[in-house]
């Protein structure tokens, strides 16, 4: 490859990182034709973008980043893939789902992820990004906890109306 043209390459993936907030690295090696296309559909219809990287372009991109990324550099060996999301948590998910049905693959394998301006080196950390809430789960949540107290307020002023209601028509029917 000439070096114009992995000039291009870094700047494009520079890119990419800087459109999307989080992004994964994976191990995709072994899986085979089928298998890769299966994850990539998972990742299509999961809003997850995939691009299979050169581990020297892609620590280009991200030296040249303003986040200090140099604990990934350890995991840039081997096959290496990016997965770039909006929401925090769509990647592992995905990756979680595909283990699942694919245990004796063992892949694709987290080697690190950049979440929620956090970073997060080695597999071990699969189970935590999956729990990771997305920004409308947490509004949902404060929502609900909001309503929450009027709801109990005006459920007990029903009920106390109801109650009065109940001892006058006793006194009434006396």
């Amino acid at each position: 490859m000439k070096k114009e043209d992995k000039g291009l390459v870094t700047a494009r993936i520079a890119e990419a990182l800087k459109a999307y907030p989080h992004f994964y690295l994976v191990d995709m090696s072994s899986l085979d034709a089928e298998k890769t296309m299966d994850l990539r559909k998972r990742c299509y219809s999961g809003g997850v973008k995939l691009m299979v990287v050169k581990n020297t372009l892609l620590r280009r991109a991200l030296s040249d980043s303003d986040t200090d990324f140099s604990e990934f550099y350890k995991t840039l060996k081997g096959n290496t893939a990016l997965m770039l999301s909006e929401n925090a948590n769509a990647p592992a998910k995905i990756i979680k789902d595909f283990l699942k049905e694919n245990k004796d693959l063992g892949k694709p394998a987290l080697k690190a992820a950049y979440v929620q301006e956090g970073l997060y080196v080695g597999a071990e950390h699969l189970d935590a990004l999956v729990a990771i809430k997305s920004r409308e789960e947490l509004i949902g949540e404060v929502v609900s906890l909001l309503q929450s107290p009027i709801k109990n307020v005006l459920s007990s002023l029903q009920s106390a109306g109801q109650t009065i209601h109940g001892v006058l028509k006793t006194l009434e029917e006396r």
